[in-house]
């Protein structure tokens, strides 16, 4: 089964600390996955940001908006006792523990309103709030990360097949210049198309000594259109009229089934492709074509600042 969202949560949560003991987050998160049956691949599933289990994450935020809503407490840092509401909660099987009950309780509304005017409208108790979300912070925050980097990817490919194939073949030069290939060479890599070196696009050092060239053919063909297994043996037949052993080919577009079988049983040289979406990719985490917009830094509290056992 699929993980469940946060405020799926609560009432397992609760049930965990309904014997009025002090339980730490490791022993909810457990209590929390055995109750679902989640697999130990869910169990161990992380977040796209890779820091912190998605698991975790979400029953974090359980804990967090229940909290708001006073039906859990935390005496200590990492433990956790329920509260009267929340055994009155909890004793009754057939409530339904969402964000519309946590939203019947003034501190949670209050925890969700950010102006004068949204805590005037909420009222009285029976206004329910509204926070059908399925997502925590963290989350929605890595999601939206996601769809911006993908239109991003997208106006990227579309900014480079409006350029001239030599302007594409000089890209690809410089993001590997970016990425570190040729160190602190004075000049690690060369376009070569324009001088009729058959075959090849650019050549540029792998280290910053220069001792080994990697040899790249750089394609700037449109998105629907596949490079083939041809394609590919006659860029190893030219790295081999060049005695190479290391070719990179990027493209624009993407390679075909058995182009990629053929650079995996190709023996010779070691070739390494680089299709549309890994070549935008790239291009993002080594800033080249693209600016830097907004900075978001997102921080936790430092626990062993106000504690030092070793807990």
């Amino acid at each position: 089964m699929a993980i469940p969202t946060y405020n799926e949560f609560y009432r397992a949560v609760l049930d965990c600390l309904n014997d009025g003991e002090v339980h730490r987050s490791r022993e909810i998160n457990n209590y929390c996955a055995d109750v679902f049956h989640l697999t130990t691949e869910e169990r161990s599933a992380l977040l796209p940001s890779n820091r912190q289990t998605v698991l975790s994450n979400r029953v974090g935020w359980a804990r967090t908006y229940l909290k708001k809503a006073h039906l859990i407490e935390s005496p200590a840092r990492g433990k956790f006792k329920i509260t009267e509401a929340g055994v009155k909660a909890v004793s009754d099987p057939s409530l339904v523990i969402d964000n519309d009950y946590l939203g019947t309780f003034q501190s949670f509304r209050e925890f969700f309103t950010s102006s004068k005017e949204e805590k005037e409208e909420v009222g009285s108790p029976e206004v329910q709030t509204e926070t059908v979300i399925e997502s925590t912070p963290i989350e929605t925050m890595d999601e939206a990360y996601k769809k911006l980097t993908s239109q991003l990817a997208d106006q990227l490919l579309a900014n480079i097949l409006a350029q001239d194939p030599y302007f594409f073949e000089q890209l690809v030069m410089d993001l590997l210049e970016k990425m570190g290939y040729g160190g602190e060479l004075s000049e690690p890599s060369e376009v070569t198309s324009k001088s009729g070196d058959e075959g090849i696009d650019g050549i540029i050092r792998q280290d910053a000594l220069g001792f080994d060239k990697i040899y790249v053919q750089a394609k700037k063909w449109a998105p629907e259109r596949s490079v083939g297994s041809p394609d590919i043996q006659q860029f190893a037949g030219a790295l081999m009229g060049k005695g190479a052993n290391k070719g990179l080919y990027i493209t624009t577009s993407h390679f075909s089934d058995k182009a990629k079988d053929f650079v995996d049983k190709h023996m010779t040289a070691k070739i390494v492709l680089v299709d549309g979406e890994m070549l935008t990719s790239l291009m993002i985490k080594y800033n080249l074509g693209v600016s830097l917009v907004h900075s978001y830094e997102i921080k936790r509290v430092d626990t062993d600042y106000f504690n030092n056992d070793n807990e």
